[in-house]
């Protein structure tokens, strides 16, 4: 009997500034495989389909269960986490390309600090005043934290801001990923503390206003967060914020 095999195409670039080729590999298949352990046995095993030797392919990948986000990729070009990406229901041959909007590091690897810079600049985080003994916190009720547990599901893959047609260099938008974790930590009771100058961080340049409804973000986004109502909601709470800002004088 014939081995079954799975065929890829996978895009590299040894640089930035490098020229980019496309390489064809063949691997055996086995059962349950995805496309991260495909990766991981033809970095084990550079060679290519015609049995030439490769360097081996570099990529990010951490925890393999879609968790970490680390593994965002397009693959047969759709922007997705290549660990939950099953060879059994990809078309072959399957191509392998690196987020399109990010700066490239080499191969399949890019730099996605931007959206940590945007985490930053929205302070996404609960304040605390650096003690240790700060003793209980205000009560959070269930139906506050059903509320809030969609958004806490974020892996900052990217793949919201790599299908998001509002996303450029041009616009400099902030991405619905950013926009999700300002909601979150405004709705909790410590985080809320900071909620104005969130508010005012996301009204800027590159802001919310950037946001065009497209709704790419829902589809492409693995947790399925509530993108487009929290986009909605927090255009809604900026607006006030400004009147506030124009009020105070």
């Amino acid at each position: 009997m014939a081995t079954r095999t799975v065929a890829f195409e996978i895009k590299r670039q040894a640089s930035p500034d490098a020229p980019s080729v496309w390489e064809s590999f063949e691997l055996e298949w086995r059962p349950g495989m995805n496309v991260v352990s495909a990766m991981m046995e033809i970095a084990a095993n550079p060679v290519t389909a015609d049995g030439r030797a490769t360097t081996p392919i570099t990529y990010d990948s951490n925890c393999l269960e879609e968790i970490c986000g680390s593994c965002a990729m397009r693959i047969n070009g759709k922007a997705r986490m290549a660990c939950s990406a099953l060879v059994d229901n990809l078309e072959q041959p399957i191509r392998v390309e690196p987020l399109a909007k990010f700066p490239l590091v080499r191969d399949l690897q890019v730099d996605r600090a931007v959206l940590f810079e945007n985490l930053m600049r929205v302070k996404a985080w609960v304040p605390v005043d650096g003690t240790y003994d700060l003793g209980s916190g205000p009560r959070v009720f269930p139906q506050q934290q059903e509320a809030s547990y969609p958004l806490s599901n974020c892996i900052s893959c990217t793949c919201c801001m790599e299908v998001c047609p509002q996303f450029t260099e041009a616009t400099g938008f902030v991405g619905a990923a950013t926009i999700a974790q300002v909601k979150l930590f405004n709705n909790n009771p410590t985080g809320s503390v900071l909620k104005e100058e969130r508010l005012r961080a996301i009204s800027g340049d590159g802001g919310i206003q950037e946001c065009g409804f497209a709704q790419n973000c829902v589809k492409a986004c693995p947790k399925s967060l509530p993108l487009t109502n929290t986009i909605s909601d927090l255009s809604r709470e900026t607006m006030l914020q400004k009147v506030k800002d124009f009020l105070r004088g």
